[in-house]
């Protein structure tokens, strides 16, 4: 780059450098400025102030350029990550010994122990504190025939929702294996006491009702169970559950086409 300070004044050869050195006396055209390794910046005669002012101010201006190169160059490096990959999950894979391989797991598994938990404590609170109501509103002074109706009341609502819910839930499954050496299914249900309880029955012995019912998606042993389709784990568990993968035929009559009248 060529600049030339003054109009009619001496001139002056840049070449611009990071750094910005003078140069000392010794064998050539006599002192003048250097920017790093490059060429003489010589002037042809003294260095007028403003000259001076004006190499200052180019020299900042260079190293400031280059600082702001540097760190533009420092942010737009690409941070490097490595490439975590998920491990493939072997599904109906999960022996829990001879119940066979976990295929099922119920989502409303916590809250049927929590509602039912929580309907308990209700109940018992209710008849440790129903000695304490006859007392406080004199009803333990009236007649037997009075006590007993208030009594029967106040207990039949008090279990009547632990025994609901317990009828509504009972053929909830928790968890359901299968052992396909066997082909027996043993299904994980909350007991009364909410501790588990498990049956063990036969794929043969699965009945599918012919109205889909609430509460129940098949019977099997004597029991209804509910379970939900889109929780198996593979979708050829609950074909095989259901028996939608055993071959059929329809009826031959049902094959002739109606009468005409």
């Amino acid at each position: 780059m060529l600049l030339r300070l003054g109009a009619s004044g001496p001139g002056l050869v840049l070449v611009p450098r990071l750094l910005l050195r003078s140069r000392g006396p010794g064998p050539g055209p006599g002192p003048g400025l250097v920017l790093g390794p490059g060429p003489v910046l010589s002037p042809a005669g003294p260095p007028t102030r403003g000259a001076a002012h004006a190499l200052h101010s180019l020299a900042w201006c260079t190293g400031a350029h280059a600082h702001r190169r540097a760190v533009l160059s420092w942010r737009q490096v690409p941070s490097v990550r490595p490439s975590v990959r998920p491990t493939p999950r072997l599904l109906s894979s999960t022996s829990n010994g001879d119940d066979g391989n976990l295929i099922y797991t119920g989502n409303l598994a916590g809250s049927v122990r929590g509602v039912k938990l929580f309907s308990y404590s209700t109940s018992a609170a209710s008849l440790a504190l129903l000695p304490q109501i006859l007392l406080q509103t004199g009803l333990g002074v009236q007649s037997p025939a009075l006590q007993a109706t208030f009594i029967t009341v106040v207990g039949f609502f008090t279990f009547l929702t632990p025994v609901l819910l317990h009828l509504v839930t009972r053929g909830y499954v928790l968890r359901l294996y299968h052992h396909p050496a066997r082909d027996t299914y043993t299904a994980v249900t909350c007991s009364v006491l909410l501790t588990e309880r498990r049956r063990v029955f036969h794929q043969d012995r699965v009945r599918v009702p012919a109205v889909s019912r609430m509460f129940t998606s098949f019977y099997a042993g004597g029991a209804g169970y509910l379970v939900n389709p889109d929780l198996f784990q593979l979708p050829q568990d609950y074909n095989h559950l259901m028996g939608y993968d055993k071959p059929f035929s329809f009826p031959p009559e049902d094959l002739e086409p109606p009468e005409r009248s």
